[in-house]
């Protein structure tokens, strides 16, 4: 059977084929932080890994990028774990609320100058722009 999403049709076997090496990295990822006792979580040292792999120009399974596109487009569904599982410590929440806020409120401000100045950083540094664009200091 053929699935059709983004224009890009697959069959299960090449979905999954491009989901078994995603998770591949996962698991290579969860390896290497519990055999070296990195203070990391194991996903995000296997992001960097597959980050790495790509970078190379190392060989890719045919369908990665159209699996990887069908996950991206339905991102909003791995929040809902997230959602239970904040209801389920709703006591917690109440305790600890105005802490968390705080916390969320001043990282995303701090993530932002950070990635408007990285931004400037490098607009500078390689001279490029989007198209139709100036710098102004």
């Amino acid at each position: 059977r053929i699935y059709e999403y983004h224009g890009s049709e697959q069959t299960m076997t090449e979905i999954l084929k491009a989901l078994t090496f995603l998770l591949g990295f996962q698991l290579l990822g969860t390896a290497t932080v519990m055999g070296m006792a990195l203070p990391i979580p194991g996903p995000v040292a296997g992001l960097l890994f597959l980050i790495g792999w790509l970078g190379m120009n190392a060989p890719r399974p045919k369908f990665l990028k159209e699996t990887a596109q069908g996950l991206i487009a339905h991102l909003s569904l791995l929040f809902v774990p997230a959602a239970v599982g904040i209801i389920q410590h709703l006591d917690r929440l109440a305790l600890e609320g105005k802490i968390l806020l705080t916390a969320v409120v001043v990282s995303t401000i701090l993530a932002l100058i950070v990635g408007a100045l990285t931004f400037v950083v490098m607009v500078r540094l390689t001279g490029a722009l989007p198209e139709g664009e100036e710098l102004r200091s």
